[in-house]
């Protein structure tokens, strides 16, 4: 049989970026704010899930909170599939991100090829980089490895086809998934087949989403099968709202054009349960990329920025200064992005995508709304018939999808530990290597039945709050470990996850009473804080800073904690005695800034803000409006001295400081 014109090849991608500094040692105790909406104006008939699956913070992970300051020629790994009409590049180093889709006939690129490694903090730990298709797992948000790498693997379809494999364990959930990836020779569409395995005996909440970034333009329009939509707009977090509307404009103008909103928001589209799944996004000429799945898949959404200075400032941030905008088109397990899908035990969940592009006629796509959608179905129902996707899903089942591959590079050793935890099948095809350092004392544990009694001086090397593990910690802890600083500080984090604060406060306390260390009190600082004793919480961080000076996240935590209860006098102080090198990291300084205008000295102020061209700061969240609250305060504080009263909202914010989304 002659081989397939279809190549897979290792490449390297050379750019200008900022690198992220090692993972953070503290485990991630504090809520990450993702916000809730109010449910508006949902009936009894949508049926979602509101709120089901979400999770309190980032563990058992910590954070990836640490930036370089200055930019430098970076080198990501790329994997290439490609064939006589698409080019591919995945970047296994960042959760296996599809970073480019290149259609040769055409001369386009159909994503956002972000030209630089811009990461900010919009991930569940931190870190996230804009562009590209970002597979996220697990929970909601933009997932724990979406800037960590994944395993890879090579194998091939029964044709000979390529297939790149992509894999790990999601410990946020305690399952195995896996992003197949082929090209076929004669295909204008990239296939990407996804399997979750559930292999525990217990239901999960599960989420997925393929968020997926192309470029914005004047003449563009969002085309999906449907009639109406869940409506998000990006208010205050507290007052967050999602509103059922008609489409196309239900929102008081053609809210299927990006071009139209004027602040950042999310479109969750409602297809109708029989209609074909897909979502395509259409330019002037009628050209574009479609997006389609089998029937699994059933949510799709619209991201926009805006074309406020909040959202126009966010893009710049996170691409290029003359990079051209981007906005999102997503596709999801469920309805929304607030829920998540109740997975069975014991049970594989799989579906398959496919990504190309489609020729449309433009008069039909900018006319009225029944007919645009009835000219990219039609398109892509010539192009690839609905049926094929299920074919191939089902065939590949048996002809790759479950069968071992050849590994090229190594991810994380949580899937050999759960391997080893399990002692039974456990998506026994995907190569999960050996235990790595990190697991090492958990497989003592499981072996022997005690965790090593480590240097206090020195942070564990992980965290586990799996519930087969926690039940092992408890029997431990009552025999060989009742005195181990380890084990019981390790136990105690496992209650703070189950929101058990008293056990999680007296057995952080054992911990600190059998060797006083400064990630027991990081953590019984963070027991303070959810129990509402957040000046105790903040001063028991400052312990923590006294003893370890120079980490720069339980820097930023002990300052952002003092800045909540408004102690600038604390804050300013506990600052001080940070390290030369993390004075100079720019949260702590946004925060000493903070501090420092509350106190009265705003010269000194102003001077930290607007020094080297303005302060940048790449990890305030999305939706915060620290920059421009601070520039704010400043100027009406500098008013006040002269007797002015001044209006915050006259205040014409620098666009450096806008991030304003709203």
């Amino acid at each position: 049989m002659k081989k397939p014109n279809t190549t897979l090849r290792r490449e390297t991608i050379t750019m200008p970026g900022i690198p992220l500094k090692p993972d953070a040692v503290f485990p991630s105790m504090r809520s990450v704010k993702l916000g809730t909406p109010q449910a508006n104006s949902l009936g009894e008939d949508d049926e979602l899930f509101i709120g089901y699956g979400r999770e309190a913070n980032a563990l058992p992970y910590t954070k990836q909170d640490c930036y370089g300051s200055q930019f430098q020629a970076m080198q990501l790994k790329a994997i290439i599939l490609e064939n006589k009409f698409l080019k591919a590049t995945f970047t296994p180093e960042v959760g296996g991100k599809l970073w480019a889709l290149y259609d040769k006939q055409a001369k386009r690129e159909l994503l956002t090829n972000n030209p630089v490694f811009k990461p900010q903090n919009f991930a569940i730990r931190n870190a996230w980089l804009a562009g590209g298709v970002e597979w996220n797992i697990g929970r909601t948000g933009h997932h724990d490895l979406t800037c960590s790498p994944l395993f890879t693997a090579v194998t091939e379809d029964e044709d000979g086809t390529p297939v790149l494999r992509m894999y790990e364990f999601c410990r946020s959930r305690a399952v195995s998934y896996q992003i197949d990836a082929f090209l076929p020779e004669d295909s204008k569409h990239l296939f990407i087949r996804v399997r979750i395995m559930n292999d525990r005996p217990y239901v999960t909440p599960m989420y997925w989403w393929s968020n997926i970034a192309v470029p914005e333009r004047e003449k563009q329009r969002i085309i999906v099968p449907a009639k109406d939509s869940y409506s998000h707009s990006y208010v205050q977090v507290a007052s967050q709202g999602t509103t059922k509307i008609k489409l196309p404009d239900g929102d008081g103008y053609d809210c299927t054009i990006p071009f139209n909103y004027n602040r950042s928001h999310d479109q969750f589209f409602n297809i109708p349960k029989n209609e074909r799944k897909f979502e395509a996004s259409i330019y002037g000429d009628g050209y574009g990329i479609i997006h389609t799945s089998t029937d699994r898949l059933q949510g799709r959404k619209l991201f926009v920025w805006g074309q406020g200075p909040g959202g126009l400032r966010w893009q710049r941030c996170l691409t290029d200064e003359t990079a051209e905008g981007y906005v999102e088109i997503q596709a999801g397990l469920c309805k929304t992005q607030y829920e998540s899908m109740p997975m069975p035990p014991r049970t594989a969940w799989e579906w398959l995508e496919a990504y190309g592009p489609i020729q449309t006629d433009p008069d039909k796509v900018f006319g009225e709304w029944d007919g645009a959608v009835e000219e990219v179905a039609t398109t892509l129902q010539n192009d690839l018939p609905r049926h094929r996707l299920d074919e191939i899903l089902q065939r590949t089942s048996e002809s790759f999808a479950k069968k071992p591959a050849k590994k090229l590079t190594d991810g994380s050793g949580w899937g050999a530990l759960e391997r080893l935890r399990a002692n039974t099948p456990f998506s026994n095809h995907l190569d999960f290597g050996e235990i790595q350092e990190s697991q090492q004392d958990w497989a003592n544990l499981l072996e022997f039945g005690f965790l090593p009694d480590r240097d206090p001086s020195q942070p564990p090397p992980s965290y586990i709050v799996q519930d087969e593990w926690f039940e092992k910690l408890k029997n431990t802890v009552e025999q060989a470990d009742h005195a181990n600083w380890h084990a019981l500080l390790q136990l105690g984090i496992n209650y703070f996850y189950r929101f058990d604060y008293e056990r999680a406060e007296s057995t952080i306390k054992q911990s600190l009473q059998a060797k006083d260390t400064p990630w027991a009190l990081y953590a019984l600082a963070n027991v303070y804080r959810m129990t509402n004793r957040t000046k105790q919480a903040a001063y028991t961080m400052a312990k923590a800073v006294a003893r370890q000076n120079n980490d720069e996240t339980l820097a930023k935590e002990t300052l952002l904690t003092f800045s909540e209860i408004e102690d600038f006098q604390g804050l300013a102080t506990t600052y001080k005695l940070l390290s030369d090198e993390l004075q100079k990291i720019p949260y702590c300084v946004m925060l000493y800034t903070r501090a420092l205008v509350k106190l009265g000295q705003l010269e000194q102020a102003e001077d930290l803000l607007l020094g080297d061209g303005g302060l940048h700061v790449p990890d305030i969240r999305e939706g915060e409006n620290s920059m421009s609250d601070l520039y704010i305060a400043i100027q009406v504080g500098k008013a006040k001295r002269h007797g002015i009263t001044l209006d915050p909202k006259s205040v014409k914010v620098p666009a450096i400081f806008d991030y304003r989304m709203h």
